[in-house]
């Protein structure tokens, strides 16, 4: 009866009402998803009202370019952070939000590009000579690509063309997208790398879940805060390498800065605690759901 129900409402529902980005697979409606469709606009228009406020600095397209391209390079890892989360907060119905999220990083990628073309002037043929001589931008405009494959295939008629094989392959491009976009973010960064290295550690943590997960180490209790503390150091050390190559600090005072209480929070600290607070969430909701078992 469930099954027969489900199906007369999908053929009641116009094809138009399902594929709205508020609607979950079912066609129905999703107060959950609506909710994060409005999150993911928060950023854009802060940045126009910032914009039309005159409050980006003497070269506010400048200024939106690196705004905008800061939250897509979040977006970009909050997509492939659906699945672990999924797993680790015990929480099925985020699943629905793995196709938004990965739309909306291609479309402030994309707007990303268009903010520098207008800084240009719209000069298209000095865009495309700087992408093809300037490394970072050309790593940029790949990463943009692989999002606009994945963006244009995300529909469930693309899934069903490609077929479920093709199409998890396809998709596991993002992680080269999001590689990538840490690159153009750290090699178009010119002093305070702080930033860019709390991204490389919250991908270092993706990656680390991906292969915990792919080994079936992922549902130890004890595992996200293993891969928590692992991304932690591995951060640290990153970061210690870096200032030592290019400015030839000792690496123990880089790293005894992670330790220091006075001044802003280290990367590797932020990375840390992002990454065990979400630890925490998960073993909080596997402990409230032990109990549950217990009583059936």
């Amino acid at each position: 009866m469930a099954v027969m129900s489900e199906t007369i409402s999908s053929i009641a529902t116009p094809a138009w009402w399902r594929a709205m980005p508020w609607c979950d697979a079912a066609g129905r409606f999703s107060w959950l998803k609506l909710a994060v469709l409005v999150l993911l606009c928060v950023p854009a228009a802060l940045v126009s009202a910032d914009f039309i406020a005159g409050d980006l600095g003497p070269r506010p397209l400048n200024e939106a370019v690196h705004r905008i391209g800061n939250w897509a390079l979040r977006l970009i890892l909050l997509s492939p952070a659906v699945t672990p989360a999924r797993s680790l907060l015990r929480w099925p119905r985020v699943v629905q939000l793995r196709r938004m999220t990965g739309v909306a990083a291609f479309a402030y990628v994309a707007v990303h590009l268009v903010l520098y073309a207008a800084d240009e002037k719209y000069d298209l043929i000095k865009v495309a000579v700087e992408i093809a001589i300037r490394i970072y931008l050309a790593i940029g405009f790949v990463a943009l690509l692989i999002l606009a494959a994945l963006a244009a295939t995300s529909t469930d008629a693309m899934t069903r063309r490609l077929g479920g094989r093709k199409w998890r392959n396809l998709h596991r491009l993002v992680y080269l997208a999001a590689l990538l976009s840490v690159i153009h973010f750290f090699m178009q960064t010119k002093a305070n790398v702080n930033e860019p290295w709390v991204m490389a550690g919250l991908f270092a943590w993706l990656m680390l879940w991906r292969v915990a997960n792919w080994r079936g180490w992922a549902n130890g209790w004890w595992m996200p805060a293993a891969l928590a503390v692992t991304a932690a150091v591995l951060t640290a050390l990153g970061e210690a390498v870096y200032y030592a190559i290019k400015f030839s600090a000792p690496m123990e005072k880089v790293l005894a800065m992670n330790f220091e209480t006075s001044g802003d929070l280290r990367p590797a600290v932020i990375v840390g605690a992002i990454c065990l607070a979400i630890s925490a969430i998960g073993l909080f909701r596997m402990a409230l759901k032990e109990p549950a078992k217990s009583a059936r």
